[in-house]
């Protein structure tokens, strides 16, 4: 048994799976030598370990706030039916809020645990906002940039018996405690510009302003001089340029969305904790 799984891995680094035979959702995202799986089992042991450290990820209760998570929930929905997400059916898509009023952001797990901060929540201004933000990180995820990343981290020798093991339905503590390393990764500037072109890619379909994630970086290009940045900016593609290149492709797709339910909006933060 444990031959017949070798030789799938060896398939797959000759370029087997990296044509997407393996696995046709994976055409054109890049080589990645690991399985599905792979990125269901680091998606789920990230949930419990985020769960488990309340301290660093202070989740916002879902009975509480059940309107915020009913509301956010709702607009990943809609991205998601676009039907332009690859692994749609395959991934968990769980909406989880933290209550952080001071980071600015939003991410994705392997396997599609979607994490948003309350900072970002209060920040944007519009649905359509949050929408392309959303569509951003799904993008990673969909893309499968964690696990494609893992090779070039640990060597492909490592990541050929990591995924030899999880094929096998084996894991070791080292690799369930990957998947919370995988979320401080900083995504390469070519990852970030596919989650881009992705996040205008499933909002074109739909009534939403397809280049909402624009929004954001505008707002933070209006904002003053000396202000604090996002820590994940200083690595991310010039802000200017990827305004221009979600407006850009948004002509280029042909997107005719143009509503941003800006008062829905409002509604939904004024009842964010203060």
């Amino acid at each position: 048994m444990k031959t017949k799984y070798r030789l799938l891995i060896i398939a797959i680094v000759l370029g087997i799976g990296a044509c997407g035979i393996i696995d046709p959702k994976n055409k054109g995202k890049g080589f990645n030598i690991l399985p599905l799986s792979a990125d269901k089992n680091f998606g789920v042991q990230t949930e419990k370990q985020i769960a488990a450290d309340p301290k660093q990820y202070p989740l916002l209760d879902v009975n509480q706030y059940s309107d915020i998570y009913a509301y956010v929930d709702k607009v990943k929905n809609n991205i998601l039916n676009s039907g332009k997400v690859d692994y749609r059916n395959d991934f968990a898509w769980k909406i989880h809020i933290i209550h952080d009023d001071n980071t600015l952001n939003a991410f994705c797990t392997p396997g599609g645990y979607i994490y948003v901060y309350t900072g970002i929540l209060k920040f944007l201004e519009s649905e359509d906002q949050l929408a392309g933000v959303l569509a951003h990180e799904i993008g990673h995820a969909d893309m499968r940039h964690s696990t494609r990343q893992l090779t070039t981290m640990y060597g492909l020798q490592i990541v050929v018996e990591i995924a030899e093991m999880i094929a096998l339905g084996q894991t070791t503590p080292q690799i369930n405690q990957m998947g919370l390393g995988l979320i401080n990764l900083k995504n390469s500037r070519a990852h970030e510009t596919e989650a881009d072109q992705r996040s205008v890619l499933y909002l074109c379909g739909t009534p939403y302003n397809a280049a909402g994630a624009a929004g954001f970086f505008e707002k933070l290009a209006r904002q003053p001089s000396g202000s604090k940045q996002p820590e994940f900016l200083s690595t991310h593609p010039n802000p200017e340029n990827r305004i221009e290149h979600f407006h850009n492709s948004k002509v280029g797709m042909g997107c005719r969305g143009t509503n941003t339910f800006k008062e829905e909006y409002a509604k939904m933060v004024a009842k964010l904790p203060k």
